[in-house]
């Protein structure tokens, strides 16, 4: 009966000598650690406003919703999110579920039919590629952003319902998706298009409504789009948006929506006034672009490769999964909190530090954070291209 255990502990053992251990981190509220790790990327999740509206919510209806969409758990709340969301993204409809990931494997899981092909692209969050799998859709991976390949696969299935599957702002680098381009070629083949807005949602687009309202997609009837609630918004939870005969069936037939207990009501109440405030604060996004644009001049001054972000995700890349560790615990030390992506997390074979930045972080403590990733940078970060020395 040990087997399965000690199988387990030698697993564990390969991780750690090939630099990939996950540990977890508790932080207490009084933290004071320089945040370029979260997505809190318009500093909203401690707004004095979402918090109001969060706790009033949480003294009228208690911790949870206590039930599924479809038994208790649906409340005002949720159904005034969902309203605010469907009209910012400028959708018939949108439906709140407890999670972006949950939002993602029900979006996929609906949209397939008998014979349906999925066309994916290779840097796509995990969510979508487990939907993918979930789903039971053949999937073809295509080359990242590559609208060719998307035609290609699309070509050689002629009569076939099609779904192509793409993130607009990619979670690793921060670069956008060609968003006009891919909906032009699946329109073209008769097919759908997936886009999950998690990263360019309060970010891009007018009124932060996110890339799909910014290419001119908002309201087609061949889009879909996913996003997650806990990026600019603050908040936990996801949404699906697009017609309203979708979203009926996935109220009726989605298992990630149906047997899912719901979001509680006091974070709904959260989001949704983060929901205003992320539609005003333009200031913020401005803020934001500035700040990506002196990570970028920053860093790339000092001779690390750097990804040109689109919005507020920015890539860094490190000579190897254990230097890129190593890297981000220098910088912890120093009380600088970066992401550390590795193999298999990241879509290739290279390793990164991933900084997400937060128009909430003081100005002054955000230069040092950038003056920290630089002087703890390893021996070999410097000069590197595609994750090989120059």
């Amino acid at each position: 009966m040990a087997d399965w255990l000690a199988a387990l502990e030698r697993r564990a053992e390969l991780r750690a000598k090939a630099g990939l251990t996950r540990r977890l981190r508790p932080r207490g509220a009084d933290d004071t650690v320089v945040d370029l790790a979260g997505n809190d990327y318009l500093g909203l999740a401690t707004h004095p406003e979402v918090t109001a509206a969060a706790e009033a919510a949480l003294r009228a209806y208690g911790l949870g919703a206590t039930g599924s969409r479809l038994v208790r758990g649906s409340t005002d709340v949720h159904h005034e999110l969902e309203d605010a969301l469907a009209d910012w993204l400028g959708a018939e409809r949108a439906l709140v579920f407890s999670s972006g990931y949950l939002a993602n494997l029900g979006a996929l899981r609906a949209l397939v039919q008998p014979r349906t092909l999925l066309v994916s692209d290779a840097h796509n969050h995990a969510s979508l590629i487990d939907g993918c799998r979930i789903s039971g859709a053949e999937t073809v991976v295509t080359p990242h952003a590559d609208v060719a390949a998307v035609q290609a696969a699309l070509a050689a299935a002629p009569g076939r319902p099609a779904v192509v599957v793409t993130e607009s702002v990619f979670s690793v680098d921060g670069d956008l998706a060609p968003l006009a381009r891919l909906h032009e070629v699946a329109r073209r083949f008769g097919a759908l298009l997936l886009v999950d807005d998690a990263h360019a949602l309060g970010v891009t687009g007018p009124a932060g409504a996110g890339a799909v309202v910014a290419a001119g997609l908002a309201g087609a009837p061949d889009v879909v789009v996913t996003a997650t609630l806990s990026k600019s918004l603050g908040g936990v939870g996801g949404v699906v948006a697009g017609p309203a005969p979708f979203v009926r069936h996935l109220v009726e037939t989605g298992r990630t929506f149906i047997f899912d207990t719901a979001l509680p009501p006091a974070v709904a109440a959260g989001v949704r006034a983060a929901v205003d405030l992320a539609r005003s604060r333009d200031d913020l996004r401005v803020e934001l672009a500035d700040r990506a644009a002196l990570t970028v001049r920053r860093l790339r001054a000092a001779g690390l490769t750097v990804s040109t972000p689109t919005a507020g995700v920015v890539s860094v890349t490190a000579p190897g999964a254990e230097a890129a560790t190593g890297w981000a615990e220098a910088c912890r030390d120093r009380g600088v909190a970066v992401g550390c992506f590795r193999p298999p997390s990241t879509p290739d074979p290279r390793s990164r530090l991933r900084l997400t930045l937060n128009a909430g972080v003081p100005r002054a403590d955000f230069a040092r954070a950038l003056d920290v990733v630089v002087e703890c940078a390893p021996e070999g970060a410097r000069g590197l291209r595609d994750g090989v020395a120059a």
